[in-house]
């Protein structure tokens, strides 16, 4: 389990950080958008109250807090499963960046009411209208890892 919390934590303190300097150092949250390399990677400021690309937004407490739920559930099962199978240790690394990502989404939705979205990469001419956090990709890795790399117990 310390490489869980080790991998989560890092995770969680990387994403909030990254979240803290750019939104009120850099005051995103103002500008709205900073041209980092022009024509491919830009901070643009947006606030996602729904789950990924803005799904199942709400503009109400209570959607919030139905996806605060589903996330510490969703955090909650994964501990669950490594403590129940105790994978190797790249499924111990994979829970980690899930759980460290999942919790660093839900203190921006206890903190702002809506999860703190400012990368966006866009290339070859075509616009990319998304924006993603380090949380984010932290949980998409994390799921990859655990579908595509064989988590289960060395024999």
């Amino acid at each position: 389990m310390r490489v869980v919390f080790w991998t989560g934590f890092w995770v969680f303190l990387a994403d909030q950080l990254s979240k803290f300097l750019v939104v009120h150092v850099l005051n995103l949250r103002s500008l709205m958008e900073i041209d980092v390399i022009p024509g491919f990677i830009a901070f643009h400021m947006a606030w996602n109250d729904g789950i990924n690309f803005g799904l199942f937004s709400q503009d109400g407490d209570y959607g919030r807090w139905i996806l605060i739920g589903i996330a510490l559930l969703i955090s909650a099962g994964v501990l669950w499963w490594v403590q129940r199978e105790q994978p190797r240790r790249i499924g111990l690394i994979a829970a980690g960046l899930l759980v460290g990502g999942a919790l660093g989404n839900v203190v921006d939705r206890l903190l702002y009411g809506a999860v703190a979205d400012f990368m966006n990469v866009t290339c070859c001419g075509i616009h990319n209208p998304y924006a993603f956090n380090v949380a984010d990709i932290a949980i998409f890795l994390g799921a990859v890892m655990l579908v595509f790399l064989p988590a289960e117990k060395e024999t």
